[in-house]
C-alpha cells in the first residue's frame, strides 16, 4: 500500500520546462564509453565543446548514469545542460494486464523523467513478441496510447524511436513503422525519426519525411556510410560525409513547423575519438545555420 501510495505523480511535476521550437542536441549513446567510464568528466566535455541539451540512454533501477533523478538534474544544472528527452525501452512486463494498469516500475519510469525535466519519454525499440502479427501490434500501440496518456499526467509525451526492422518487416501488406504511425495518436505519441537507422531496413530519410509530413517532433540526425564491419550494411559517420541527405531532411523538417528537437547521434566513429566526432558534428550544425 505504501508504494501504491506514491505512485500519484507529485503535483510539483506537471509544470514541465519550456523549450524552443527547434534545439539542437545529442544522444548520449554517441559518447557511451566515455559515459560509463566517467560521466560527470565527460558531461564538463560535452558542455564545454557548446552542447546545451542532452538525451540519455541510460535509465537502471531508477538512477541515469549511477545518479538518481534530483542528484542527476542538479549535475545538468550546474553544467548549464538541459535534457528534454531520453531513451528507455519499454515492453510488456511494464503493463499488467490483469489490471490493465502500469506497473509501478513504469511510473517510477515516468515520475524520474518529469524530475529531470523531460518533454519527452522514448522507447527505442519494440519487442519481437509484439509485432508477429498486425492485430498484436494494433493491441500494443493502444498500450502506446495509454501511455501518452499517462505523461500527459507530467506535461510529457511518449514516444517511439525507430532502428531499421519497422520498414523491412511486413505484417501482411503493411510495415511495422506504417502500422505504429497508424495506429498510434499523434497527440499522445510523437514520433523521433532515426534517419540513419532506416537505411539498414532499406529506406529512404527523404522518403518517410514526405510520406509523413508534419509527424516527426524530434530527429536523430545521423549519416551513414557504408560498414567497414560487422552484419549491417551501413554505420554511422561525421555529419554531411555519408549517403543521408541530412540537410535536406532538416530543413523540410524545419518548414513543417512545431516542435523539432534535432539530436545529433553517431555510433561508429572510423578510428577517430567519440568526443572528437561530437565537437565536428556540432561545427558542422553551426555551419548549416542551426544556433547550438
Amino acid at each position: 500500500m505504501a508504494v501504491a501510495g506514491t505512485m500519484a505523480l507529485p503535483k510539483f511535476l506537471s509544470a514541465a520546462p519550456k523549450y524552443p521550437q527547434k534545439l539542437v542536441g545529442l544522444q548520449l549513446y554517441s559518447v557511451r564509453d566515455d559515459m560509463k567510464l566517467d560521466p560527470l568528466g565527460t558531461l564538463k566535455q560535452l558542455s564545454s565543446i557548446g552542447y546545451k541539451y542532452v538525451e540519455h540512454a541510460d535509465y537502471v533501477k531508477r538512477k541515469f548514469y549511477g545518479y538518481e533523478a534530483k542528484e542527476f538534474k542538479k549535475i545538468l544544472d550546474d553544467l548549464g545542460l538541459k535534457m528534454p528527452s531520453g531513451h528507455t525501452v519499454f515492453t510488456s512486463k511494464h503493463w499488467d494486464e490483469s489490471k490493465k494498469d502500469f506497473t509501478d516500475d513504469w511510473k517510477y519510469t515516468i515520475e524520474d523523467a518529469a524530475t529531470c525535466g523531460q518533454q519527452f519519454v522514448i522507447s527505442p525499440w519494440l519487442e519481437e513478441g509484439k509485432r508477429k502479427d498486425a492485430d498484436t501490434l494494433k493491441g500494443f500501440m493502444d498500450i502506446f496510447n495509454k501511455n501518452g496518456a499517462l505523461c500527459q499526467k507530467s506535461d510529457m509525451k511518449f514516444g517511439y524511436h525507430n532502428h531499421d526492422f519497422e520498414f523491412s518487416q511486413k505484417l501482411g501488406d503493411t510495415t511495422v513503422f506504417d502500422l505504429i504511425l497508424s495506429n498510434t495518436d499523434p497527440k499522445l505519441v510523437m514520433q523521433q525519426l532515426d534517419m540513419g537507422n532506416m537505411y539498414n531496413g532499406g529506406a529512404k530519410a527523404l522518403d518517410i519525411v514526405n510520406k509523413y509530413p508534419g509527424r516527426f517532433e524530434s530527429w536523430h540526425v545521423k549519416d551513414e556510410i557504408a560498414a567497414s564491419g560487422g552484419n549491417e550494411k551501413f554505420e554511422s559517420t561525421i555529419l554531411g560525409k555519408g549517403i543521408v541527405p541530412v540537410k535536406d531532411v532538416l530543413s523540410i523538417a524545419s518548414k513543417a513547423g512545431g516542435p523539432n528537437q534535432f539530436i545529433i547521434e553517431q555510433e561508429s566513429y572510423q578510428g577517430k575519438k567519440p568526443i572528437e566526432c561530437m565537437k565536428e558534428n556540432i561545427e558542422i550544425m553551426k555551419g548549416w545555420g542551426y544556433k547550438i
